[in-house]
């Protein structure tokens, strides 16, 4: 970064003013991430501030004035998507202006985010490419008479600015998710009849609606978001699966529904913009009710497989209006994959075996559920799938016993042992045991 005063001309191309109160503030530290949508740069501030933003041409750049304001003699940051570089210098009556070079042109969209648990005042500032990428790509349909593969979203949740929980041991949900993500990502499409779109892959934040719309626009079939819990008791430990409530169904219908004029597509394919109000509301509960039973009969399965791997804090499918399940026709379910709170929990979520059988478990599970609901036309519709019970592969936790994993699987401590090779009961924390069927 270069640090010095400047005039910046050039052609201004777009101009973004703050209302913030105009306080003295410094820019104590930037970063930046990309993703499909373009860039994004975030500056942490001492406090709020008001700033000026604008878009120069040739060479591409953006500059960003902050008044009564300074710059932090460590202010880094690593060229990263749209931006190769940043600089900073003091302007007359104590501005500082930052400026950002771009290796192509942008508008910027910037805004002032408050203090949270995690951080204090951020200025954010959105670089959207001249020409939007698609996020994803339509999963292939097949012509033949095998049948199309379902399509299965899986949603890492978090990302980007947003880090998600945290735990003791320094480990970021963002980031342990998406890599139970990928893992699993991998297992769909290596199943016949399915494929698998994810919302993210890499670290950068995509908005709630967003996911919806990358479900939309993939013709999902299933739609799974993936976290990890926190609670201020570290004991807190145990996966959770839950979909989406009533209330929060009835939420998104009324919101739908206002925005009927402008809805297409909405519910598999069927628009609301040329329907009465009586009709639209008919349509949306007939697709929500499908959807939640769905998403209700997956969830279940999906606590059997998960299960034979982790503990389960409720042995039922929860309910929650989270804003990521509010697809009005797809099955959805969010998956808390285990308490990053917890110390232990979180050595595991951040264990490649762990993630690896997790996500084995996860697969398992959507497959039970499209042999027993096989969507029309697909794969699942035209071959007879049984999903064949696996061998069970345990990861130990500290704590555990032989004859407590035996009598978890209702299996004798010598069939166990015989299975693995073992010589004594001696389990060391991270050692992978197979189950031998009971």
């Amino acid at each position: 970064m270069l640090r010095g005063w400047w005039l910046e001309s050039g052609l201004a191309v777009a101009f973004v003013v703050s209302s913030a109160a105009a306080n003295a503030a410094t820019v104590k530290n930037a970063r930046a991430w990309s993703g499909p949508e373009g860039t994004r740069v975030v500056f942490e501030l001492s406090g709020p501030v008001e700033h000026r933003a604008f878009a120069l041409s040739d060479p591409d750049r953006v500059v960003i004035d902050l008044p009564s304001s300074s710059a932090a003699d460590s202010l880094r940051m690593e060229p990263k998507g749209a931006v190769t570089a940043l600089r900073s210098g003091d302007r007359p009556g104590g501005e500082l202006r930052l400026v950002l070079e771009l290796n192509q042109a942008a508008k910027p969209k910037t805004f002032l985010l408050t203090p949270n648990a995690e951080y204090g005042y951020r200025l954010v500032v959105d670089l959207p490419p001249a020409q939007a990428a698609p996020v994803v790509r339509r999963a292939p349909q097949s012509t033949t008479n095998r049948g199309r593969d379902v399509v299965v979203v899986i949603d890492a949740g978090h990302g980007g600015e947003d880090p998600g929980a945290m735990g003791r041991g320094g480990a970021r949900e963002k980031d342990v998710v998406l890599a139970i993500a990928k893992k699993l990502a991998a297992e769909v499409d290596a199943q016949r009849g399915m494929r698998a779109v994810l919302v993210r892959d890499g670290d950068y934040f995509v908005a709630h609606r967003k996911r919806m719309e990358i479900a939309h626009e993939a013709r999902a079939d299933f739609f799974m978001s993936i976290h990890a819990d926190s609670y201020r008791d570290p004991a807190a430990k145990g996966a959770t699966v839950y979909m989406l409530n009533e209330k929060g169904a009835s939420d998104e219908a009324a919101l739908l529904l206002a925005q009927r004029e402008n809805a297409s597509d909405l519910i598999g394919g069927v628009s609301l913009a040329d329907k009465d109000k009586a009709l639209a509301r008919v349509l949306l509960d007939l697709s929500q009710s499908a959807a939640l039973n769905a998403s209700m009969a997956a969830g279940q399965r999906l606590i059997r497989r998960m299960s034979a791997v982790t503990p389960m804090r409720r042995r039922e499918v929860q309910q929650a209006p989270f804003l990521v399940l509010k697809s009005p026709d797809i099955p959805s379910l969010l998956v808390e994959t285990a308490y990053i709170s917890n110390p232990r929990e979180e050595a595991s979520l951040r264990s490649g075996k762990y993630q690896s059988a997790l996500a084995v478990a996860l697969r398992q599970g959507i497959v039970d559920y499209f042999a027993a609901n096989p969507p029309e036309g697909s794969y699942f519709a035209m071959n007879s799938v049984v999903e064949q019970p696996e061998l069970v592969k345990h990861v130990i936790a500290r704590g555990e016993t032989l004859s407590g994993i035996a009598e978890r699987y209702r299996v004798s401590s010598a069939s166990i042992r015989q299975t693995n090779s073992l010589r004594t009961d001696v389990l060391r924390v991270g050692q992978v045991l197979t189950i031998p069927r009971s």
